[in-house]
C-alpha cells in the first residue's frame, strides 16, 4: 500500500499545471501522480533520494525529473495550486520547495544560508534549492 499525499480532490487541482499532458508538446509524463508522490514523501519524511522506496520507481529517475521540474518552473505552479485547494503543507521560496508541517505555523526563520541548503541538498536532504533560473518565481505559494 502506497502512503498517499495526494487525495482526488488534490490531483484533480494540481494535474492541469503539470508537463506531460495529453496536448503538450514532446512526450507525455509518466505517472505524474505517482512521481509527486515520490517528492512528497521525500519531503515529509526527510529522507535522502537513495532511500526512496521501490514503489516509486528508480530513485535517480525521480530525482533527475525533479530537477527538470525545478529549472522549468514547474514546482512554484503546484504549491500554488495545492495552496489553492486548502493544502499548505508544501512551499516553495529561495530555499526550494519544502515541507512546512502544521505545527510550524506562521513565519519561517531561516537559519542556514543557501550555500548550506544546497550543500543539503547534494546530500539528499528534504530542501531542495533553487536555480537562478527559477529564483525570479521565489516569492509565490
Amino acid at each position: 500500500m502506497v502512503d498517499s499525499y495526494l487525495s482526488e480532490e488534490l490531483w484533480r487541482a494540481v494535474a492541469p499545471v503539470l508537463p506531460g499532458k495529453a496536448g503538450d508538446p514532446g512526450c507525455s509524463g509518466r505517472d505524474n501522480r505517482l512521481f509527486l508522490e515520490a517528492v512528497f514523501w521525500i519531503l515529509r519524511t526527510g529522507s535522502g533520494w537513495r532511500s526512496l522506496p521501490p514503489r516509486f520507481g528508480k530513485w535517480y529517475t525521480a530525482y533527475t525529473r525533479y530537477h527538470r521540474w525545478e529549472r522549468k518552473g514547474i514546482w512554484p505552479r503546484v504549491v500554488v495550486a495545492l495552496s489553492q485547494s486548502g493544502a499548505s503543507d508544501f512551499q516553495y521560496d529561495e530555499f526550494g520547495l519544502r515541507f512546512a508541517s502544521s505545527e510550524a505555523a506562521g513565519p519561517r526563520e531561516h537559519s542556514r544560508n543557501a550555500g548550506e541548503a544546497r550543500e543539503s541538498a547534494t546530500r539528499g536532504a528534504a530542501v531542495f534549492p533553487l536555480s537562478g533560473a527559477t529564483a525570479t518565481a521565489s516569492g509565490t505559494g
